[in-house]
């Protein structure tokens, strides 16, 4: 497996994006937590700066860079630098092959080019309140009148869920097909019978805004489908393989950090006239987590390599993403009992880090969607 997954044009943009987080978001990520919500003008500014639309071509603004080590490279640093509440990973990693690949050249010379500066926030809404990884299960609908269709229904838990511009949205448009009667379509802000609910309260992750969306009666231009009406099924197989390893690779860089923490408070942290870390239990215990942290980012990395060579498969990128985030709660759970009772102390960054962990074994595919999808792949 390749270890040395970056070349030196890679870690030139990771201290582009280190620089740019430590001056825009590391100074009023507090404030977004408070506040549940980052600021507009963030996006904007990341956009200048060329952290939005990496492998988007350049003739739309993007970075025109086919290379899916930039975006891994922010959200390693993200993490790193604890802004958990951008939402550039989904709009990067998620977002953006739904609108290179499947939209036509009106609707890239439309989108594109805000979405690379940062003018335009997107999202994508899939989950609902009594359906989310069975997209059979999918109650909001879309039925073709005329030169649009309307749309009626109710999505939940989606990030960006307020900021977003445009908001990919997942409708049933032959409800007797099943999760073959899907569609995906562009709902832009301010179409009429779109509306956005509350942002909700959530464990972790708070300073990104995650909210209740609602369609009533929404009339979509019908030039507003993205790829092929009833193949929405198809499109989103496609692409959850890159959304996995997105997480997988933000689950492993938060484990790699926060078992930096835990080494930090061991080496400094005294009992009975020693440092924690020299009692045999801690030590061991640190030995596991960074072993096991250390085969997770070999993997990861691998998988990284072969998605950038069209290869990674459902079934990788299920493995990567289950033992990923899986881990990424075992190091963040191991390291606030290391830290005793200053690890439940929200002015601990190991705090903060194990609410923020929770969710990752949950979005994007549960952990035990991700054993089905692996166990599918073993002829059993």
């Amino acid at each position: 497996m390749e270890q040395h997954l970056y070349e030196p044009v890679h870690e030139e943009f990771r201290a582009l994006c280190r620089e740019f987080l430590a001056r825009e978001a590391v100074p009023h990520h507090e404030r977004w937590e408070r506040e549940g919500i980052v600021d507009r003008d963030v996006w904007r500014k990341a956009g200048e700066a060329g952290l939005l639309g990496m492998d988007v071509p350049v003739e739309y603004g993007g970075g025109g860079q086919d290379d899916f080590r930039f975006n891994a490279v922010l959200v390693e640093e993200m993490i790193a630098a604890g802004t958990t509440g951008l939402g550039f990973a989904l709009h990067n990693d998620i977002v953006a092959p739904y609108l290179t690949d499947l939209t036509t050249e009106e609707q890239r010379k439309r989108w594109l080019p805000g979405f690379c500066s940062g003018d335009l926030v997107t999202a994508i809404a899939m989950s609902e309140p009594g359906a989310g990884s069975d997209l059979a299960g999918v109650r909001t609908t879309a039925v073709r009148d005329g030169d649009s269709y309307v749309l009626n229904g109710q999505k939940t838990f989606i990030t960006n869920g307020h900021l977003a511009d445009l908001v990919i949205v997942v409708a049933k448009t032959a409800p007797d097909q099943g999760a073959h009667g899907v569609s995906l379509f562009a709902v832009e802000r301010d179409t009429p019978g779109f509306t956005r609910g509350r942002r909700l309260a959530k464990v972790g992750l708070k300073a990104s805004d995650t909210a209740e969306l609602f369609f009533e009666d929404c009339r979509v231009p019908a030039a507003n489908l993205l790829g092929t009406e009833n193949h929405g099924f198809y499109h989103l197989m496609a692409n959850l393989p890159r959304e996995r390893l997105s997480i997988a690779v933000a689950a492993v860089a938060a484990s790699e950090r926060i078992l930096e923490l835990g080494l930090d408070y061991a080496r400094t942290r005294q009992a009975f006239g020693r440092p924690i870390g020299r009692f045999q239990h801690n030590r061991f215990l640190l030995a596991e987590l960074a072993t096991e942290v250390t085969i997770a980012r070999t993997f990861v990395n691998h998988c990284v390599g072969e998605l950038n060579a069209g290869r990674l498969s459902p079934v990788d990128a299920a493995m990567a993403k289950w033992w990923a985030t899986e881990l990424q709660n075992k190091v963040a759970d191991r390291c606030v009992q290391l830290h005793g009772g200053y690890g439940y102390m929200l002015e601990y960054p190991v705090a903060k880090a194990w609410l923020d962990s929770r969710v990752q074994t949950i979005y994007g595919g549960t952990t035990e969607i991700m054993k089905e999808i692996i166990s599918r792949g073993l002829d059993l």
